[in-house]
């Protein structure tokens, strides 16, 4: 018998321009498979709902709070069918959600929330009722599919089932989302460095938390973004810096899946937009940019044309074009450096990850030089350059928490070597006399003499304009020291 299901009406709460909307009693979740490739092999009847499900410590929290909204939904088909999906982990853990259930606990924030039984991390909000969340594991029917066809397979076998009843009232609860307090700053053109990926992203984080824009975005929500953001990665071991206890949202294991996709070519498969070892790999005319890249620097070690290219003309006809869209690799005083442009950036659950790819794209082609040639060249920086560098809503609250946790250890853990030089002040008779040097010789390449500290202070920042604030603050102090020496007839010696 077939369903009359025509009745029902999927309404969602959240991110309701990321959803595909039918008429049945089916949610289909596709993960990282476009959601159109499955929905151009249904009809609107035989589903209520299709969406992909990326993170499962960002959507899974959405997702149930929608299911929970829409109760006539008696059925869940989550397709787990790509490297992705298995790399995320989202799909297994929504499918524990409601084979396993969940238990009170922590996010990886310290925040209290309902933690799914799973060996994925993934959370929901502790002021969704226990209660509820048992009623709709118990009246939700689901299934796992490995390919789109299986997807639609199930999708249609659970239409040709009578409809039923909605297995209770539409449930809402609210949701509290803290507009950040945003202090004045440049909006366009950040340099943020650190040693290793994590100490750089949580400097990330706070910046953009701090200074970045609020706006609207194209997905059903808010972004705090900063824009032209340089990040720049000195030292990063070759095994990686994970933090104990790890604070970043990847570990090893998501990293190992992670870099797969960034170094090796994937076939062609419907629904995959795309990987970037794909648009590496073979996806212009079969060419191997990679390689042509590592037989560039051999032939020719100081080229400044060693380029890769993933952004095609046609994305801007077919869209979903790639966040990543170009490389460069340069080779200066005998050490490799990668600097890699990003058009859009999730910093908090992105950033590490496409960090921690590169950087292992930019060992392998140091490598391999190593390997086909007499160049044994060193690691230079990882350079990243997000266009759009952004923190989502939904992440706002763990920023938050993190620059709480790890924001002060590590600035208090800074350098205070300043690239611009050091600076050598003295009385000599009547005016301050100051002596610039190089940081690393002590080679003296400037003086600046005068009376008026503020004069000498402009003069020496518009000649050092990297010059580090601090830096600067500090030679203020000590200008006016000098001055007053002089004004009292004192002697002046520097840091006293």
């Amino acid at each position: 018998m077939t369903a009359i299901t025509s009745q029902f009406q999927y309404n969602p709460l959240y991110k309701p321009n990321q959803l595909l909307y039918g008429q049945g009693q089916t949610a289909v979740i596709t993960g990282w498979t476009v959601k159109n490739s499955v929905q151009k092999h249904l009809q609107p009847q035989e589903y209520a709902v299709i969406g992909q499900l990326y993170s499962p410590t960002r959507g899974i929290n959405l997702l149930i709070r929608n299911l929970l909204y829409n109760p006539h939904v008696r059925y869940l088909v989550v397709m787990n069918a790509t490297k992705e999906d298995k790399n995320s982990g989202a799909g297994v853990c929504l499918l524990d959600f409601f084979r396993n259930g969940f238990e009170k606990g922590f996010s990886d924030t310290g925040r209290d929330c309902w933690v799914i039984r799973s060996s994925y991390p993934g959370y929901i909000d502790i002021e969704v009722e226990a209660s509820a969340l048992e009623n709709l594991r118990q009246s939700v029917e689901l299934k796992e599919a490995k390919s789109i066809v299986e997807t639609c397979n199930l999708v249609k076998s659970f239409a040709t089932r009578t409809a039923i009843e909605p297995w209770g009232l539409p449930l809402e609860y609210p949701m509290f989302t803290k507009e950040p307090t945003v202090l004045p700053g440049t909006r366009y053109g950040h340099r943020i460095e650190g040693k290793t990926i994590a100490e750089t992203w949580v400097k990330i984080i706070h910046r953009i938390k701090t200074t970045g824009t609020i706006r609207p975005t194209g997905y059903d929500g808010k972004w705090q973004e900063l824009i032209d953001l340089m990040a720049v990665v000195t030292d990063e071991p070759p095994s990686f810096y994970f933090p104990e206890p790890n604070y970043l949202p990847v570990d090893r294991e998501f990293i190992q899946e992670y870099i797969s996709q960034i170094l090796d070519d994937a076939p062609y498969r419907e629904g995959l937009k795309y990987t970037y070892g794909q648009r590496l790999r073979s996806w212009f005319e079969k060419r191997d940019q990679i390689e042509q890249v590592i037989n560039k620097l051999i032939g020719e070690i100081d080229a400044a044309s060693a380029v890769m290219n993933l952004w095609d003309v046609k994305d801007h006809d077919k869209g979903g074009s790639p966040c990543l869209n170009h490389i460069w690799l340069r080779v200066v005083d005998q050490e490799i450096s990668l600097t890699a442009t990003l058009r859009s950036n999730d910093m908090f659950a992105a950033w590490p990850a496409n960090a921690m790819g590169l950087r292992a794209l930019q060992q392998h082609i140091r490598d391999e030089i190593a390997k086909r040639s007499e160049y044994n060249l060193k690691m230079g920086p990882l350079i990243t350059i997000s266009q759009s560098a952004h923190i989502y809503d939904d992440t706002w609250d763990s920023a938050d928490r993190l620059i709480s946790n790890q924001y002060k250890d590590i600035y208090n853990q800074r350098n205070f070597d300043d690239p611009s030089g050091n600076f050598l002040i003295e009385v000599d008779g009547k005016e301050i006399l100051v002596t610039q040097t190089t940081p690393g010789s002590g080679e003296v390449v400037k003086q600046y003499r005068g009376k008026n500290p503020l004069v000498i202070l402009r003069e020496i920042c518009a000649s050092s304009p990297a010059i580090q604030p601090e830096h600067s603050g500090y030679l203020g102090i000590e200008l006016q020291k000098a001055s007053n020496c002089i004004k009292n007839n004192q002697s002046y010696i520097q840091d006293r």
